[in-house]
């Protein structure tokens, strides 16, 4: 039996790879045009690292991460996001101590355990950016124009931007109260998961995906509600400047992302063409993190997007440009004599 790539794995093949150069292309030119610079981070990390950032009761750290460890004993995983190894790389070379804000992006292979189906992999490509070292609103809304003018640059017309705020520890807790007050007499309407969730970590039942979940939720209390005044002031600081910059949105006030350490702002750039896998990107403010994995209190926002995801939307928008022939030379050689002297030419000409 011929050995295949693993479930949830595949080649990208020389035509595709074509493609791919396009979107590489495009994304580091406008990590160009915004100031950013490139970091280069670890494939796997210690496993400790994602339990921190991701959250220990997330369904990455759960049921998604690739975790092992090495001949050393050390508990290590492959990394299933792109932020947590930035943060760490951060923390470790004493990047706090620059000129704030400092700008990073990066590009590179994430791994999650999941259910292979268009635009999601075991092994996907994201590319991303982090801005560390302000509060300010317009940082925010520096990585949502980015996320904008990226998409538009590739010809993107119908997007949709959903935004929200998910609050500070403080506003959380009495709203993750409420949930839990909300969900206990709905229990058995929820799936296995949610079951758990509601008990461990309620916020993420608004992040559930099946059907039936996400219909009850709908009628659950909205976190807006309980909003301290200096998170509704950062919030609404948000949207006034997109409105300045003439971003359209929407406030989806059920919208958590599925990673834990997001603080006030996140928002997803949406794609009906896909499906169920509609956000090509997104991301939001993280003011804890950096603290949380050891460094100091550093504030932080940034942007994820996968790869596959968007390719997949191009292909459907017919967004690819008409392939054509590169040019080139082609050298004939007529009898045997003329062999070396032909190859000289060819790799001069090369």
């Amino acid at each position: 039996m011929s050995i295949k790539a693993p479930r949830g794995t595949r080649d990208i093949l020389p035509l595709e790879v074509q493609k791919w150069y396009i979107l590489e292309d495009a994304f580091k030119k406008m990590c160009s045009i915004y100031n950013m610079h490139e970091i280069r981070t670890p494939l796997f990390e210690e496993t400790e690292l994602f339990v921190r950032s991701v959250g220990e009761e997330s369904d990455v750290v759960n049921k998604e991460m690739y975790n092992f460890k090495d001949r050393g004993g050390r508990e290590l995983a492959l990394r299933p996001e792109g932020t947590a190894g930035v943060v760490r790389a951060y923390i470790e070379h004493g990047l706090y101590n620059m000129p704030q804000p400092v700008k990073l992006f990066y590009y590179g292979p994430m791994f999650r355990y999941d259910r292979p189906q268009a635009g999601r992999q075991r092994q996907f490509y994201q590319m991303g950016i982090e801005i560390f070292g302000t509060r300010e609103p317009i940082a925010d809304v520096e990585v949502i124009k980015f996320t904008a003018d990226f998409f538009s640059s590739l010809g993107f017309r119908n997007l949709q931007l959903h935004i929200n705020s998910v609050g500070c520890p403080q506003c959380r807790f009495p709203y993750q109260d409420a949930l839990k007050e909300f969900a206990r007499g709905k229990l058995s309407m929820l799936c296995a998961d949610c079951q758990r969730r509601a008990l461990l970590n309620p916020l993420r039942l608004l992040d559930c995906k099946e059907e039936g979940c996400r219909e009850l939720m709908k009628d659950a209390p909205q976190l807006e509600s309980y909003l301290c005044q200096d998170c509704r002031d950062h919030f609404k600081g948000v949207l006034e400047l997109l409105n300045v910059l003439n971003v359209p949105y929407y406030v989806d006030p059920y919208m958590v992302r599925g990673l834990d350490y997001y603080t006030n702002t996140t928002f997803e750039f949406i794609s009906e063409d896909i499906g169920a896998q509609g956000s090509l990107g997104g991301g939001g403010r993280y003011d804890n993190l950096v603290e949380i994995c050891g460094g100091p209190a550093v504030p932080g926002v940034g942007l994820a997007m996968g790869v596959e995801r968007i390719a997949l939307a191009m292909e459907k928008e017919q967004l690819w440009p008409e392939e054509s022939e590169p040019e080139g030379v082609f050298m004939a050689v007529q009898g045997s004599g003329l062999k070396e002297e032909a190859l000289s030419m060819l790799y001069s000409l090369r």
